[in-house]
């Protein structure tokens, strides 16, 4: 079993579960499709594969535990679908999202941009920021460039 695993075994048997033949094919479907923030029903078609006898019911169950356990991270983008994408595993503030209003595309910010203004909320507000999420609506540049 890749290293990439053993984080996530550590934190489910910290939580009494296993790291699960089913929870492996789920986890990497997700990882396998990075980028594309995948949603339960795609994710099934992927497992379903190589995994013809897992059900759905099984995905949306495993999906919620690894949610509440912050191994994955749920993305609603308001379109009728609860998407999934694995947390960062350096332990920082998950990337932020941008959104195009025309086509659906999402692209991923990378970093941390808002870290000036944590600061400012903890400090002002006595207030221990852990995460955040930030979604940003507009239009993306193929979209853009066809208007």
């Amino acid at each position: 079993m890749s290293s990439m695993y053993d984080g996530y075994k550590k934190k489910l048997k910290e939580a009494g579960y296993k790291l699960t033949p089913q929870r492996i094919a789920i986890l990497s479907a997700i990882e396998e499709n990075k980028g594309l923030h995948l949603n339960t029903e795609e994710i099934y078609d992927i497992v379903k594969q190589s995994n013809p006898e897992m059900g759905l019911a099984t995905v949306y169950r495993t999906l919620q535990l690894l949610e509440e356990l912050e191994v994955v991270s749920s993305l609603n983008l308001e379109d009728g679908c609860v998407r999934y994408e694995l947390y960062s595993d350096d332990g920082q503030h998950n990337h932020h999202h941008l959104i195009c209003s025309n086509c659906g595309a999402v692209i991923e910010v990378e970093g941390d941009l808002l870290e000036e203004l944590e600061n400012k909320i903890e400090k002002e507000y006595d207030f221990k920021i852990l995460d955040h999420k930030l979604k940003f609506y507009g239009i993306c540049s193929e979209c853009k460039n066809l208007v």
